[in-house]
């Protein structure tokens, strides 16, 4: 099993230059990186989307996504629960 690979902050923002200032295709120059193509156009939304100052901080979590993640297993624990009283309802009415 292979380990993922990671790429420091100035790697990705150069990669991302590259992209936007040479006149090659994405293809040539994801391969002269090795990087994967859809993993430059990633790099490039996120620095788009986010600015410069705030992009590629690093490995891990930030709190939005912790937020995020908590009330999707709140909500998904929520959906269980009505199972659960659908279920009841339904022995108690069958039976």
């Amino acid at each position: 099993m292979s380990t993922r690979k990671r790429y420091t902050k100035e790697f990705k923002l150069e990669a991302v230059r590259l992209l936007a200032q040479s006149e090659r295709p994405a293809a040539e120059v994801s391969r002269e990186l090795g990087v994967c193509r859809n993993q430059l156009y990633k790099w490039k939304h996120v620095l788009l989307s986010r600015g410069e100052a705030e992009v590629f901080r690093g490995p891990g979590r930030n709190a939005a996504s912790d937020q995020r993640s908590e009330a999707a297993v709140l909500r998904r624990r929520g959906k269980g629960e009505r199972r659960k009283r659908g279920r009841k309802r339904g022995q108690i009415y069958f039976s």
